[in-house]
């Protein structure tokens, strides 16, 4: 994907398509667009048909076929039904199969009535967040949002808008409360996450904003599910010196590949290519054994707490 945050033209790993497409899981738009553009592209390379000619067939060009087999934008039915005939797929059943996952990719998320409020960018990894299977992530400066207090969401929020009216900052905060109802559910995503010690010292929004913040990360940490590890200062360096980052992992059946996130002041960095992929989830690998365990980051945390009265 590209730093605007739209996929970019790297492919999605080949393999076999899920067996029956009616079955897809669920997660919002942005992995059912990328499911439906994996199984168009493997029917338009079974057929042998160029990018080019399929772009003819639907009045369109070679890079509105890649953005659509790459998840990067939506789907008109009338292209899909045209892409189908040309690549051959006369079986109604497999047809209605993809119609109906098109129709599906078309509608909005619930994250769609804060569009005003999400950057296209942001709003690529909110769809991706709702249907991850798992989400490890590192941060070096502040709490991960999935796992803030509302106060903390609060403080956080006004310091990125100083400016902001009233009204749009408590659109933010709800946004960000109701992403983190992710980890509620009984398909909720795998949470292990990583902080450095800088983050749970600063005192973002005063003495009494992070005591109940960090008497929340003590009572998440409990939960099936989430894990939560610090690196603490007096390990020294440690190897996520370059920065936050957070890998996303999809059900093996969505046909979705792995995901690394990397948040910038004003745009986002989307990596899909398995090698760099493999780079991020080594470095996560290497924190994790660098970071205390999460039994005595529990410790810590208490500590800290104690510290603060």
């Amino acid at each position: 994907m590209a730093p605007s945050g739209e996929p970019a033209d790297a492919e999605l790993p080949q393999g076999p398509a899920p067996r029956d497409i009616r079955d897809a899981p669920g997660g919002g738009p942005t992995v059912l667009r990328i499911m439906l553009g994996h199984q168009l592209r493997a029917l338009r390379e079974r057929a042998g048909i160029t990018r080019e000619a399929a772009g003819d067939r639907i009045r369109g060009s070679h890079a509105k076929i890649s953005r659509l087999e790459n998840g990067r934008t939506g789907f008109k039915e009338r292209d899909v039904d045209d892409l189908l005939t040309l690549y051959g797929v006369e079986e109604a059943d497999e047809r209605d199969a993809l119609l109906g996952l098109a129709r599906r990719a078309n509608t909005p998320g619930w994250w769609h009535r804060y569009s005003d409020l999400l950057p296209s960018w942001f709003e690529t990894y909110v769809g991706l967040e709702q249907a991850a299977s798992q989400i490890r992530t590192y941060e070096p400066q502040f709490v991960p949002g999935l796992l803030q207090t509302e106060a903390m969401v609060r403080h956080v929020t006004a310091l990125g808008h100083v400016s902001m009216a009233d009204e749009e900052v408590e659109r933010r905060v709800e946004l960000r409360l109701r992403r983190q109802q992710v980890l509620d559910g009984e398909d909720a995503p795998r949470l292990w996450a990583v902080l450095d010690e800088a983050a749970l010292r600063r005192l973002t929004g005063g003495p009494a904003v992070m005591r109940e913040q960090l008497d929340h990360l003590l009572a998440v940490s409990e939960r099936r599910g989430v894990v939560v590890q610090m690196v603490p200062f007096g390990h020294g360096g440690h190897a996520g010196a370059g920065g936050p980052f957070s890998i996303l992992r999809f059900p093996r059946e969505s046909a979705v590949p792995d995901v690394v996130y990397l948040e910038q002041l004003t745009s986002a960095l989307y990596l899909d290519k398995r090698s760099d992929v493999d780079d991020y989830l080594a470095t996560m690998e290497l924190l994790c054994v660098q970071a205390l365990p999460p039994d005595e980051t529990r410790d810590a945390l208490r500590a800290m707490r104690a510290e603060l009265g």
